[in-house]
């Protein structure tokens, strides 16, 4: 005679679980969970202060260095050398700003964050998207930060304060939309180390070899051919003319559309990679 065993209570409370997290998520459901999300992650930037030093640090100091070392060379005074610049230190502290965005999704996996949502009922992209909507608030600090030192410096952008926000507003879309390539990258790298190496031989190549801090005419002809479609030398340009001249040119429409191809291919990309560690 077969005997049946009755589920112990923890058994039915995690099928319970189990079947509230497979429930289909609305999509103001997704918004309210990826604001909650972004939340934890502001709360966690104030208990940890030290994320914010490159932030804090790396548009004052690279401004300097970059404007009283290259400013006599390139443009024959530091004065001279401020339009040019500035706008390559925006594009270059907000994309190295993002790389961070895989380094602590990567972190938080090892310690194992993440196990905890995969009990919960939430959207599977909030737990991705959310630390990156934080993340606008540091791109929105290093790109201040920048402008205002490069004022302090002497700098007096002729777009006024229109080119200026619209500058930044497009670093920071730029910046938002290539944390997805970073955070695919923190889900199938097996270190936060990793990650970081990785994205740092992705963007310090296209930083560096752009228009960022030297007009293209200088340099060699294979060379300016690669700065010229560099996507980091779109955004730059675009940038000097939001600031420097309130035009918005052709740059800042192919800065966009490049921004919806990114976030079209890498967000997927990232969510997929990331279910297979829930």
């Amino acid at each position: 005679m077969s005997t049946m065993i009755a589920p112990t209570r923890e058994t039915v409370r995690a099928a319970e679980r189990v079947a509230a997290a497979r429930r289909r998520v609305s999509l103001a459901e997704t918004l309210s969970q990826t604001l909650a999300m972004a939340w934890r992650a502001v709360k966690k930037m104030r208990r940890n202060p030290e994320q914010f030093f490159d932030v804090a640090l790396q548009p004052i100091l690279f401004t300097a260095m970059f404007a009283f070392i290259f400013g006599g060379a390139i443009a024959g005074d530091v004065q001279s050398y401020l339009p040019l610049m500035i706008p390559g230190i925006l594009a270059q502290t907000v994309l190295t700003t993002c790389m961070a965005t895989g380094t602590q999704l990567r972190e938080d996996l090892e310690k194992g964050v993440f196990d905890r949502f995969k009990s919960l009922p939430i959207s599977r992209i909030a737990p991705l998207a959310g630390p990156m909507v934080a993340d606008l608030l540091r791109y929105t600090t290093a790109a201040t930060l920048t402008f205002g030192m490069g004022v302090v410096m002497g700098y007096r952008p002729g777009g006024g304060v229109g080119g200026v926000l619209a500058a930044i507003l497009l670093a920071i879309i730029t910046g938002w939309s290539l944390a997805w390539v970073f955070t695919w990258v923190g889900t199938i790298a097996r270190s936060a180390q990793a990650v970081q190496g990785i994205s740092m031989m992705i963007m310090f190549p296209l930083t560096f070899l752009s228009n960022a801090f030297v007009p293209v005419e200088t340099l060699p002809d294979w060379l300016a051919a690669f700065v010229r479609i560099n996507p980091v030398s779109h955004l730059v340009t675009a940038a000097r003319d939001l600031a420097n001249n309130a035009v918005v040119s052709g740059e800042a429409a192919w800065t966009l559309v490049a921004c919806l191809v990114v976030i079209a291919i890498f967000a997927p990309l990232s969510v997929r990679s990331y279910k297979r560690h829930i």
